[in-house]
């Protein structure tokens, strides 16, 4: 009976993911159409496009690549610069680790591969403890839309509009805006104290080095700043 319980559960806590994570899929339109129209001019086949999309899902990485390889660049410094770029995932990962329900390591590894920025965003603003459940619905209707819209953006972005195609270009930071403001919103001060830090870093320290590291280094100091002056000071206000 309790065994019956727990799935009727879990695919409860999958049904809220999907359907949060909506907003996401939407977002990603624009973007996965703009990268499948820039697979498509860099030399890409339908088929190649549609994989990088399906085994790498990393928006910031796969534009990297196709732009190195738009250069003739090699497999090894390709490999080599997303993987630099995707260091930040080794934060993400131990954040929403720290969130989630218990559940087994082979399920912490399925849901782990759909955790991109935005679909990280959404899960960490759920209530604690957040079921694995609903982490992967929230990240299958990411992926969905990512994969689908790159196939989709690779035989129709021709047929865009020059101006259009070139606009699309923001869509993903302007996705990653829409989903913080509204975790600013209902966590207060603190947490658009953080994310100020966290951009104000980032900032200084891509002066002195490439855009993963930068990344990684600015994560690493916004959260300790974080920890020093204002975690401590909410913990004493409580």
């Amino acid at each position: 009976m309790d065994v019956v319980h727990n799935e009727k559960i879990e695919q409860g806590s999958v049904i809220q993911g999907l359907t949060a994570g909506v907003p996401i899929a939407f977002g990603y339109m624009p973007v996965a159409i703009t990268f499948g129209l820039l697979a498509g001019s860099t030399g890409l086949t339908a088929v190649e496009a549609v994989l990088m999309s399906m085994l790498v899902f990393a928006g910031a990485a796969q534009y990297m690549a196709i732009s190195m390889i738009a250069v003739s660049a090699g497999a090894l410094e390709i490999v080599a610069a997303t993987f630099i770029v995707n260091l930040r995932h080794l934060l993400m990962s131990a954040s929403i680790h720290e969130r989630t329900a218990p559940s087994s390591k082979k399920g912490r590894a399925f849901f782990s591969f759909f955790l991109t920025d935005e679909v990280f965003a959404v899960s960490s603003v759920a209530d604690a403890p957040v079921k694995p459940g609903y982490i992967l619905g929230v990240g299958v209707s990411a992926y969905g839309s990512w994969v689908g819209f790159t196939g989709i953006g690779y035989f129709t972005g021709e047929l865009l509009p020059a101006v259009l195609q070139e606009s699309m270009g923001i869509a993903l930071y302007a996705l990653f805006i829409a989903l913080l403001v509204p975790s600013i919103k209902q966590a207060g001060r603190s947490i658009l104290l953080l994310a100020l830090t966290a951009g104000l870093s980032n900032w200084l320290y891509l002066q002195l080095l490439d855009t993963g590291w930068a990344l990684m280094a600015a994560s690493v100091t916004s959260l300790l700043l974080y920890e020093l002056f204002i975690g401590k000071g909410e913990a004493h206000a409580e």
